[in-house]
């Protein structure tokens, strides 16, 4: 078994020392969904949601999530974000939202939590704008679907998650 970077000799949490790492240039993608009925997904489609424009303040706040994964995330590394961008995909079948997450720094350790962070919290703005008319939506299928850079080069999820 791999031994986990964040235990010390002791068994003990602490955060990895990446002071020696190279700066490389890291990428992260990330996907999640959001189900929910279809009069709901109409609902969204026609900008209709008495809360406002769902998708536009689920990508700020999925944005603002990467930014501040370090603070959400024990153990973490606070990290100078160059690009966080939020993609969203109605599907009819089934009913509801697929949400992607990129997430880009030149540093010393990678963005995959930062993705994944995003489209975690942008898939719960979306779930909070909508929940008035949907209690029953469901968040779920959150994943790494590629991260590149880095020590361990490049991952690939094998392809299912849609």
């Amino acid at each position: 078994m791999t031994k986990l970077s964040h235990l010390n000799d002791r068994g003990e949490s602490r955060m990895v020392d990446v002071t020696e790492k190279a700066i490389t240039e890291r990428t992260a993608s990330a996907e999640g969904f959001v189900t929910m009925a279809p009069a709901t997904l109409a609902l969204l489609e026609r900008g209709e949601a008495k809360k406002g424009d769902v998708l536009a303040v689920a990508r700020i706040a999925g944005i603002m999530a990467a930014k501040r994964t370090h603070e959400l995330i024990p153990l973490c590394h606070p990290l100078p974000i160059s690009e966080a961008t939020i993609r969203f995909t109605p599907s009819q079948r089934p009913a509801g939202v697929w949400v992607t997450a990129r997430a880009k720094v030149a540093g010393r350790t990678g963005v995959e939590m930062e993705a994944l962070t995003a489209v975690a919290v942008a898939c719960l703005t979306i779930y909070d704008m909508l929940k008035a008319v949907d209690r029953a939506m469901s968040i779920g299928d959150i994943r790494l679907v590629e991260k590149t850079g880095g020590r361990s080069g490049t991952y690939r999820a094998e392809p299912g998650g849609r």
